[in-house]
């Protein structure tokens, strides 16, 4: 079964999520109120209506519910502002109850039905009271998410060792995983600043090229296996992966 459905960005997240139109005629730009677990949400569509089969489908999907009107642009300015100022209210709650965690952002679902904060922190951490303290102020759902070093990189952004900004806060949605074997197949020098990124753990680039290394590598000797060659037989010192040779 296939679909008719719109790539959606949320302002508050890097991640593209799929959205059934609904019969509406939106366009690339156009500003929408979608329906989510969380409550109605602003976000904004960056592709033309395509279809899509129901299998590439991860959730069940959700429905763009209207195109955006001048009072949702407004709810949705007046919570980006007040988000600012709930963040700057967390983190003093934060200090005063002497929590080992570094809130990193707060946002607003449209309809405020959830006020969501982001966290790091190296261990568990009760935030129970913290929770109670922002419900009694907000008087809504409040969600503490406790969130890794990748997600901090692409929730922060920055620069990466190629001087480009992060993969991950550009156009990653998802993150794969990386190994140290990708690095091994692609000859490159397993030293910690040249294949970790700034969050600290394998680069993700590592696997753009990885499938093309390990196709190249196929039928090549490994270094340091003897081999028969025209000139006589030898020992493979180093080999050229892409050239084949």
């Amino acid at each position: 079964m296939k679909y008719n459905v719109v790539r959606i960005l949320f302002e508050n997240s890097n991640r593209i999520y799929f959205f059934s139109n609904n019969n509406l005629p939106l366009t690339v730009s156009d500003f929408v109120v979608v329906e989510s677990e969380k409550g109605n949400q602003f976000g904004k569509v960056i592709s033309e209506i395509f279809e899509i089969d129901e299998s590439k489908l991860v959730k069940p999907l959700k429905n763009v519910i209207r195109i955006a009107n001048n009072a949702d642009i407004e709810m949705n300015e007046k919570n980006k502002k007040d988000a600012v100022n709930a963040l700057k209210k967390a983190r003093d709650m934060v200090q005063s109850l002497n929590l080992n965690m570094n809130i990193l952002s707060a946002n607003f679902t449209l309809d405020r039905n959830q006020l969501a904060f982001n966290f790091i922190a190296d261990d568990r951490v009760d935030f129970r009271e913290l929770a109670k303290r922002l419900a009694g102020i907000y008087k809504t759902r409040i969600e503490l998410r406790q969130i890794g070093v990748r997600d901090k990189a692409k929730e922060i952004g920055g620069l990466g060792p190629c001087g480009r900004f992060l993969c991950c806060n550009l156009f990653l949605n998802d993150f794969e995983t990386v190994s140290i074997n990708m690095a091994k197949n692609q000859y490159i020098s397993l030293k910690p600043d040249k294949i970790n990124g700034v969050c600290g753990r394998l680069l993700c680039c590592l696997n753009y090229e990885n499938e093309c290394y390990k196709e190249c590598r196929k039928d090549l000797p490994k270094v340091g296996q003897t081999v028969k060659t025209e000139y006589g037989t030898g020992v493979v010192k180093e080999i050229d992966i892409l050239k084949r040779s």
